[in-house]
């Protein structure tokens, strides 16, 4: 069971797509995620943790491969439903890519430019399984491929006093941290209560 099941009251399917959609109409940038993404120019992209579908479905927009895996299906519903012609899979990140169908040997020998992992989702998987999931995720890219992640430093969460503990994590997964931010904007990591993570693969 993952942390965001846990969490009471938390979104899922429509009800969470339908708060980014609100900040979009409402004029408030919602891509901050992609834009960074988008930077570093990835013909291939996995969107680990991908929800509805929102970095996703940008990314694809703007002319990448994307591929999206989450573990909750009516998450991936709303994305199928917002984005059919995509690749939408269910997985659990910290036991491997895909839980489903004729994707799970093809999803094994994909590799990707960039796996990112935006909207807090390493401080919503299983506790105990952040060191898997990062594994996992550095095990998708392709050489040279960057793993980017953002989340909250809070506690109870992935990065309690800093992101020492993800970094340890991607060290051990043959990653190394190429830039950190405060924010998707690139904005100054000062220890404040959110961190942007890029890291490298060999």
């Amino acid at each position: 069971m993952t942390r965001w099941a846990d969490t009471p009251g938390a979104a899922t399917g429509d009800a969470y797509d339908a708060r980014f959609r609100a900040l979009a109409d409402a004029g408030h940038h919602v891509h901050g995620e992609a834009d960074l993404v988008a930077s570093y120019g990835p013909r291939r992209v996995l969107d680990a943790g991908c929800g509805t579908g929102r970095v996703a479905i940008e990314l694809a927009r703007r002319g990448s491969e994307v591929l999206g895996v989450d573990v909750d299906p009516r998450m991936l519903d709303t994305a199928r439903a917002n984005a059919p012609t995509l690749r939408w899979v269910l997985g659990d990140l910290a036991t491997g890519l895909a839980s489903e169908g004729p994707l799970s040997g093809e999803l094994g020998a994909l590799r990707f430019d960039v796996v990112v992992a935006a909207g807090n989702v390493l401080i919503f998987v299983a506790p105990g399984t952040e060191a898997a999931v990062v594994a996992t995720c550095a095990g998708a890219l392709a050489p040279g491929g960057r793993f980017v992640t953002g989340f909250q430093l809070r506690p109870g969460g992935y990065g309690l006093g800093g992101p020492e503990g993800l970094d340890a994590h991607a060290r051990a997964a043959g990653l190394v941290l190429e830039d950190r931010w405060g924010t998707w904007e690139r904005a100054p990591y000062t220890g404040g209560d959110y961190a942007v993570s890029v890291f490298r693969a060999g």
